[in-house]
């Protein structure tokens, strides 16, 4: 039986007695090695692969103690803001709470994997004609006439759930990697990773946040976001950490996706690839141990994967035909 995360770490989340319980069994994801990837680099490199969590991306960690939260707070209803993978969460856990969600999303900017999902499990769309971080301030001022509550990154008790896996991997590894590299959109899961370890306590990794280089209409549709609202609180744990801001284009990602799946077997969204891009471009040591945060499955986005990838190829159904096409 699955124990829920905010059981595991009841003692080192804002719980209390009175807070419900508002679990889909998230969090406790794979840390894999990477042996071919670690070949090739010269380096010691794991995959927190995060797409293992129930909606099928990081942001489950944090919407299980947001959701639990608001309950306990008699909210009725929530409201976020998206490039789709919040949407997904908001929407799961809103309907596990027994509350109604309301998800803000740019028009034409978020994958079919993810609207699917949010609108599976009922949640109320609506395409915002602007940029997400249009539809983030839109969310905000809904939040502050007091009928919903906001379960963006600007939510503490978001961020308060998605640093405990910064503990699994210090658990696993018995103390934090060399290097973390992770997707930078908002900023918000690199602020929850270095709050983790520095909880932890037996020090924290470099922090590398790798971005594309174009924000506002990378292929990495989870990243795309311009104007990162925690920028100020990466700074900070990049400096603190003696880590970067890494900046990689949108041709390095797509081949780090190719190679996280052709070399790992890991099928991951665009955006979860820009960790291993950012990794790939920064020249580090030879044998540095390094975790690259996988952030979403790659069904998220599957119109890249079938734009990306070789379609298949016809063939007559006799044994001739059949060798001759897998040779």
């Amino acid at each position: 039986m699955t124990v829920p995360l905010s059981d595991r770490y009841h003692d080192r989340l804002p719980l209390s007695d009175l807070t419900p319980l508002v679990s889909l069994g998230e969090g406790s994801t794979p840390l894999l090695a990477a042996p071919r990837l670690s070949k090739r680099l010269g380096l010691d490199i794991h995959l927190k692969c995060e797409g293992a969590n129930p909606t099928g991306s990081f942001k489950d960690r944090g919407m299980t103690i947001a959701i639990a939260k608001a309950l306990e707070d008699g909210a009725d209803s929530v409201v976020c803001a998206s490039t789709g993978n919040t949407a997904a969460s908001a929407a799961a856990y809103a309907a596990r709470a027994g509350l109604s969600a309301v998800v803000l999303q740019p028009a034409g900017a978020v994958a079919s994997g993810k609207l699917a999902q949010a609108r599976a499990l009922g949640a109320r769309l609506l395409e915002v004609r602007g940029s997400f971080d249009d539809a983030l301030d839109s969310a905000r001022e809904l939040a502050g006439q007091g009928t919903h509550v906001l379960v963006n990154s600007l939510n503490p008790h978001r961020l308060e759930g998605q640093k405990t896996a910064a503990f699994e991997i210090a658990e696993e590894l018995g103390g934090p990697p060399d290097v973390l590299a992770l997707p930078y959109g908002g900023g918000g899961n690199a602020c929850a990773y270095a709050k983790g370890f520095a909880e932890w306590g037996a020090g924290e990794p470099r922090l590398f946040a790798v971005q594309s280089g174009n924000r506002a209409q990378t292929v990495a549709s989870a990243i795309r976001i311009r104007q990162p609202v925690h920028a100020a609180g990466v700074a900070e744990a990049i400096e603190r950490s003696k880590g970067s801001v890494v900046t990689v284009s949108d041709d390095d990602i797509l081949i780090a996706w190719r190679s996280l799946a052709r070399e790992e077997g890991v099928f991951c969204e665009p955006a979860s690839a820009a960790a291993l891009a950012g990794v790939e471009a920064s020249g580090l040591a030879p044998g540095t141990r390094v975790v690259c945060v996988i952030t979403g499955h790659g069904l998220k986005d599957p119109e890249t994967a079938a734009r990306e990838s070789p379609a298949a190829t016809a063939v007559f159904a006799d044994l001739t035909s059949i060798a001759e096409a897998a040779a």
